[in-house]
């Protein structure tokens, strides 16, 4: 008779977790890679690329488009997933996404970070993801500085303010002058109304609206209105 072998929680999860991101299983050989990257350059990293569609509270994300990081490691590492092996999981997955569609609410591109970058990545979500009650760094700017950089705007856009220089979208610092706080409200609960000039449509999340509450809003929009020379 064979005898049965007990199969531990860490490695059911991490089976799991292959099977929610797509990876084959064959990937968990590697997942025990050591990660040494750098933490703060991969959490810059992390917001500007990967921020817009994914949901971690360390880094202030609430991109919907990708699953929730915090949600997917929290049990795993409950369960005693060690931060080498969720760092596996990032840098498979970021190589190898699946499936591969040309629909970024489906799939990611594959390579969006790579080489050095992707190490960042991977150690700093292999540190910060699942981990309970974790929250972002304390942001310059007060309340509405706090909700900028919860909402990852910090990752996109230039604001002195907020100690920002980002530049996947305008610079706040150049563009917010001209701007009454209806069209400030407008850009960022309907950021395709308007397209700034040299700027694609499409790239900033379209859920803005409901994702900040009413008062949040009016914060973030004093925050805004406070840093340039708008009218109100």
């Amino acid at each position: 008779m064979a005898r049965r072998i007990p199969i531990g929680p860490g490695v059911m999860w991490r089976a799991t977790l292959l099977l929610l991101f797509g990876i084959p299983l064959v990937a968990l050989a590697g997942c025990g890679t050591a990660e040494n990257g750098n933490f703060n350059r991969g959490r810059q990293l992390f917001v500007t690329q990967c921020g817009v569609c994914h949901t971690l509270a360390q880094a202030a994300t609430t991109g919907t488009q990708g699953p929730d990081l915090d949600a997917a490691f929290a049990q795993a590492r409950a369960s005693g997933m060690d931060p080498d092996t969720i760092a596996g999981v990032v840098r498979a997955q970021v190589e190898d996404p699946r499936p591969v569609t040309a629909d970024p609410s489906v799939s990611m591109p594959p390579h969006i970070v790579s080489g050095v970058d992707l190490t960042d990545v991977a150690t700093y979500v292999s540190e910060v993801a699942g981990v309970r009650g974790i929250k972002p760094p304390t942001a310059p700017g007060g309340p509405g500085g706090q909700i900028f950089a919860q909402n990852g705007c910090s990752g996109c856009h230039t604001f002195k303010p907020a100690k920002s220089t980002g530049t996947v979208g305008p610079d706040l610092d150049k563009v917010l002058p001209s701007m009454t706080a209806a069209q400030i409200k407008q850009s960022i609960v309907n950021p395709n109304a308007k397209i700034t000039p040299g700027f694609p449509p499409n790239v900033m999340p379209q859920n803005f609206g409901q994702a900040i509450t009413p008062q949040d809003l009016s914060t973030l929009i004093k925050f805004l209105m406070g840093g340039s020379s708008g009218k109100g």
